[in-house]
């Protein structure tokens, strides 16, 4: 083992070491092992590495400097150094120098503080300063994020395992960790208020909403700054580490603190039932484009990690719309996200992600589709990661659309044809809008027939947190993004949303009535379509964003979760909680069987209907359908009148099935006031056999026996 010595150090407090163990190059990151702290990082293009240990993070210099020796320290383009007396809590850093040739793609920057790449921990000084990591040869240590050294292994879980529960029976919850519990309504100490932590305190109301999973917006330590001057990033969307948690979510900042606390939280949820789904982001960082700052990939080994413009490699490949894209089928990158899945389920015990515009982890190092991308089948194929839910958005900035034709066996994929087709279904919309939305509810086989893919292969949405919120969904002609200081330039134009005849608020009571039934029409179809449903923080209360369609940047009352809202629109709330609780029932032996949204289409006894019996519309003009389906493995009956038509209906009703006389019972009504528009199922009353007469812009939900 070589010795170690000092030079002079750079500051009274600083020492610089020359010589240190070689440590070895596997596990990449920092690792606690008997004795010290193992490092590892990747640098194929460095000439000089030095790795930086802070006694804290606001420290202008580093109480210590380690020179990584190419020749001792090095093996193959991995650097590593072992350091004993180091424990978990210890902060620290990179830099790397090499070439600074930005037209070969090269930028290196020996002054620049930069994070692991597999970092478990990043904290961030009271003075970060984004635009300090973009000046060219400017040291920026006092104001950079810096990593922070952390041991997984000394939790005690107390048993707890993802629950892996079944699609045929999940309904996921999209939310925000910190705005669930910012509001000063929600009741949670100020300590707590949109962390973690508080989020636990909030546990019982997901039990009794009746959800069964939760999916994050992101949770990987982001730069809350990337952003607009005089706004911040509230989603998340970029981030600067893979295996951190963000520390702002954590009401304890002591190093392994924001681990910990977002651990309980897991364990929490899993005694609750509630599975934990991750948005993950691996399709660009928040270094940006030519003139974002240098924080961590760009540092190290520029090239590896992004793909560059072929014909000019001093700029980035932007499929992501954020000024870069990550090079995720590079050996080096596909190993990195494939580690990070690994580690959010073997150490933080997550149950499923989300995977952000996926479609770029489908291009290769030059930007183009790959039939068969290396890191999505890795991910699919990791028997570590057998049984995790993964879900792709499926498609990315730069028009690669793959909603039916996303590469995999398992992944399912956010619907958004569904998201669209039940908008101008009910928006009242003609040009086959019937056509399209009928094949939306019985899983949308015109998109997944063809793969053979399972019933729940569809996420069902039709609000997200990219967009409007479903109270203004049905409040709002058009956006209202003016706060966002892009002069409403920014977010969707193609909402596909109607205010039914006033923008914004109102107490007109005709309109107000309208708009509650309508938010309750699109909830019934979003949990009883073939799929898997998904509904957005709020929703189930009308949660407002005043009509701002891409709410990323404001971190305030307007995003929070409202919770004077429960009594407010107490009827949604209960609305959601019995939809919800008859979800969670429904038979799972087509998943247990392995049947294909295809088998069970065919195997299932259905029919058409219009306002007569048979005789369904599926004309340009339609606005109405409706639909009976037998339940063989409930033993169920189920009729669904469907009028999006702005008159009363009245709709024949099969008096018989097989050999068998019906009698119908009323679960849904969504034109019926609170509580008659929706029952407990098992209180659900006998109606007269036929017609019915469904009104104007309601769905109905009719069962009996079979």
């Amino acid at each position: 083992m070589p010795v170690e010595t000092l030079s002079p150090p750079r500051s009274p407090k600083a020492t610089v070491t020359r010589s240190v163990p070689c440590g070895t190059s596997c596990p990449l990151g920092a690792s606690v092992v008997a004795g010290g702290v193992n490092f590892s990082v990747f640098s194929r293009h460095a000439t000089k590495l030095e790795l930086l240990l802070f006694d804290r993070v606001d420290d202008a210099r580093p109480a210590r400097t380690v020179t990584l020796d190419p020749s001792a320290n090095r093996s193959y383009h991995y650097w590593h150094a072992f350091l004993p007396g180091l424990n978990a809590g210890q902060i620290y850093a990179y830099r790397a120098d090499g070439p600074h040739e930005p037209e070969r793609g090269l930028r290196f920057d020996g002054s620049k503080i930069l994070l692991d790449p597999y970092g478990r921990g990043v904290t961030v000084p009271a003075k970060y300063d984004r635009d300090a990591g973009r000046k060219h040869g400017v040291d920026n240590t006092l104001v950079a994020m810096k990593s922070v050294v952390v041991d997984p292994s000394t939790y005690d879980w107390e048993g707890d395992e993802p629950l892996r529960r079944p699609a045929a029976q999940s309904i996921i919850y999209e939310m925000h960790v910190s705005g669930f519990t910012k509001h000063p309504s929600s009741g949670v100490e100020k300590n707590h208020a949109g962390t973690y932590a508080g989020l636990i305190k909030k546990i019982p109301y997901l039990k009794d909403l009746g959800i069964t999973a939760v999916e994050f917006l992101p949770v990987f330590a982001f730069d809350r700054y990337d952003c607009p001057a005089g706004l911040v990033n509230y989603w998340g969307y970029q981030p600067v580490s893979f295996f951190a948690p963000h520390e702002a979510y954590s009401s304890r900042r002591d190093g392994t603190g924001p681990m910990d606390e977002f651990r309980d939280m897991v364990k929490a949820l899993h005694r609750a039932g509630i599975e934990v789904i991750l948005d993950v982001v691996f399709n660009h960082t928040s270094e940006g484009g030519h003139t974002g700052p240098t924080f961590c990939f760009r540092g190290l080994d520029n090239p590896t990690y992004y793909i560059l413009d072929k014909n000019d490699p001093s700029r980035y490949a932007d499929y992501s719309g954020c000024g870069n894209s990550l090079n995720a089928n590079n050996p080096i990158v596909r190993r990195m996200i494939v580690d990070s899945i690994r580690y959010w389920v073997e150490h933080m015990h997550v149950d499923g992600f989300r995977f952000d515009l996926a479609s770029i982890l489908a291009r290769d190092s030059l930007g183009n589709p790959m039939p068969d991308p290396p890191v999505l089948w890795d991910l699919e194929s990791d028997p570590a990661l057998a049984g995790i839910k993964f879900i792709a958005e499926a498609w990315d900035a730069a028009g690669l659309y793959q909603v039916g034709s996303f590469v995999g066996d398992s992944w399912r994929e956010w619907n958004g044809l569904f998201r669209d087709d039940a908008r101008r279904f009910f928006r009242g919309d003609g040009g086959g809008a019937v056509r399209k939305f009928a094949d939306r509810l019985v899983g949308s086989p015109e998109l997944y027939r063809g793969k053979n893919r399972e019933p729940e292969q569809s996420i069902n949405f039709v609000t997200c947190h990219d967009g409007f919120s479903l109270n203004d969904l049905v409040s709002y002609n058009q956006k209202h993004n003016e706060a966002n200081g892009e002069q409403n330039r920014d977010g969707g134009n193609d909402n596909f949303c109607w205010n039914h005849g006033i923008e914004g608020p109102t107490t007109h009571p005709e309109i107000e009535t309208l708009r509650n039934r309508q938010v309750k029409n699109f909830l019934t179809v979003t949990l009883l379509s073939i799929g898997m449903p998904m509904i957005l923080m709020g929703d189930e209360v009308r949660r407002t964003q005043n009509g701002n369609n891409n709410d990323y940047c404001h971190d305030e009352l307007s995003s929070w979760f409202d919770w004077t809202l429960l009594d407010k629109h107490a009827d949604v709330l209960r609305f959601v909680q019995l939809l919800c609780a008859r979800r969670t029932l429904r038979a799972t032996e087509h998943e247990r069987n392995r049947l294909t949204l295809s088998q069970l289409i065919l195997r299932a006894s259905k029919a058409w209907h219009g306002t007569k019996l048979n005789e369904p519309d599926w004309s340009d003009g339609s606005h109405s359908i409706a639909f009976t389906a037998e339940l063989r493995e409930e033993r169920l009956l189920v009729h669904l009148i469907l009028n999006a038509y702005w008159e009363n209906l009245e709709f024949e009703l099969p008096q018989a099935w097989g050999d068998k006389t019906l009698a119908w019972r009323r679960w849904i009504d969504t034109a019926q006031p609170s509580p008659q528009d929706i029952v407990p199922w098992q209180s659900a009353a006998t109606i007269a056999s036929e017609p019915y007469r469904a009104e104007s812009r309601s769905v109905v939900v009719l069962f009996a026996g079979a």
